[in-house]
């Protein structure tokens, strides 16, 4: 076997020592309708999660002489690691937060296994369904604290951002920790682990030392964004719809860094949710920041949202420009709001019940050229609407670009067929290659070919 790869077995944990045997079974199955698969891919995904290199070919390189299984023991369980990557150990002894996040990966996709087959009121069917559904994830990984005032800062930010952005990104982190404030990104690198490195050194200063690096993602996006080194508590949520859904209901306002099409992509998640006629008076802050060098990429994002939503949108985020210490008061002023109207309507600090999130948001989207082509980009449509149908435009043309399997869908049925306005078409057509000229998007090929074509109505 070569050097590079270690086989190991670890205990976890007594907390997390217990399986049924029911579960240990589902655990080991690779069949279809087991869950040994997707376990193995989340896990090879954190053994990875101090790789320099962030091509996630890696990964999938090292996934055929890769192998985890579950063992079950008199006192507990035991997982025994094949092949795993040298990176993950430490003088032979795996490391402490990698092991820990391999724990919480084996906790929640059993717990989301067990509770879709045996628990009748656990689904995703309907808006509230998912909603408590989420909720459960969230207890039963022991993310939610009661008691504790509104404390926790989602970051959004792309991974590939500039030297200049990622110190801007950490300094805003410092600023934050420095106020006690907690951190909730996607765990992955670039502007999700700056805010997290800068505000552990924050709350170091302050001596605060129980500070809360929350990562949420989901599998199909873990081996891309592998939790960074700072992230001391890993969630998982089954699909990027709830693992967006999961960011508002923990969090307690967001900022948002330079990123490309998957920022966009949050950014019209959220603001379809903020804009919606019944979320209209909870207060959410949202700011959208960078550094001198991040002012074109900024004014873009503005201007786009403006013509595409309307002014109305931008009125549920501030922009400040390289202005850390106004961004951790900024925000901080708007966590007081949400501290005050929760009070107000005995509401729970935990977890944001109040919020409608309407089902377009929730359902998860297949980017294939069936769905894209069904996608309504009228101007003729509430804005909430528009904002969920402009989010799934932005998730096909990414998986268009960069997904393995949808470079191969484009390449055998052609570009994606897109409907719409036409100053609508234009915006999103502007964005996109803005996002290329910032080299903002990751792509396959160095000459960019769209991977969608317009028809206006």
């Amino acid at each position: 076997m070569s050097r590079e790869f270690i086989n190991t077995t670890i205990t976890p944990d007594p907390a997390n020592n217990i399986l049924s045997q029911d579960e240990v079974r589902r655990v080991r199955d690779s069949s279809e309708g087991g869950i040994k698969e997707l376990f193995k891919k989340c896990a090879l995904a954190v053994l990875n999660s101090l790789e320099l290199n962030d091509d996630i070919r890696i990964v999938q390189r090292q996934l055929a002489d890769f192998d985890i299984n579950v063992i079950q023991r008199d006192r507990g369980i035991k997982l025994e690691i094949i092949n795993a990557p040298h990176q993950a150990f430490i003088d032979g002894e795996m490391i402490q937060g990698i092991k820990e996040h391999l724990f919480s990966v084996l906790r929640d996709i059993v717990f989301l296994d067990q509770a879709l087959r045996y628990n009748p009121a656990f689904d995703f069917s309907n808006g509230q369904a998912t909603t408590n559904a989420i909720f459960n994830i969230f207890r039963n990984a022991n993310s939610m604290r009661l008691g504790q005032e509104p404390n926790k800062v989602v970051c959004w930010g792309g991974h590939a951002i500039s030297d200049s952005e990622y110190e801007y990104c950490k300094e805003v982190g410092y600023r934050l920790g420095l106020r006690a404030m907690n951190i909730i990104t996607g765990c992955g690198s670039g502007a999700m682990k700056g805010p997290m490195k800068g505000a552990l050194i924050g709350q170091s200063k302050q001596r605060i030392n129980n500070g809360r690096f929350i990562g949420i993602t989901e599998p199909g996006i873990i081996a891309a964004e592998s939790p960074n080194p700072i992230v001391n508590e890993l969630v998982i949520m089954p699909d990027i719809e709830k693992r967006l859904e999961a960011f508002v209901r923990l969090g307690h306002g967001i900022i948002i860094f330079p990123g490309g099409v998957g920022t966009m992509e949050e950014i019209l998640y959220l603001l379809g949710i903020l804009i919606d006629e019944d979320n209209r008076d909870i207060p959410f802050p949202v700011i959208i920041t960078g550094n001198k060098d991040s002012v074109d990429y900024l004014d873009k994002i503005d201007q786009f949202i403006r013509n595409t939503l309307g002014t109305e949108a931008s009125n549920h985020y501030q922009i400040i420009i390289d202005d850390p210490t106004q961004v951790a008061k900024t925000i901080q002023s708007g966590l007081s709001e949400v501290t005050q109207f929760r009070k107000d309507m005995d509401d729970a600090f935990h977890f944001n019940w109040r919020l409608k999130i309407d089902s377009l948001f929730q359902q998860p989207f297949h980017p294939d050229h069936e769905s894209m082509m069904a996608l309504n980009l009228s101007k003729d449509q509430d804005k909430h609407i528009l904002a969920a149908n402009l989010r799934k435009a932005f998730s096909g043309i990414v998986t268009g670009n960069v997904k393995e399997k949808g470079i191969e869908a484009i390449e055998k049925y052609g570009p994606f067929k897109l409907t719409g306005d036409v100053s609508l078409c234009r915006e999103v057509d502007d964005l996109v290659q803005e996002f290329i000229k910032q080299h903002r998007m990751k792509l396959i090929a160095e000459d960019y070919r769209p991977c969608y074509e317009f028809t206006a109505t």
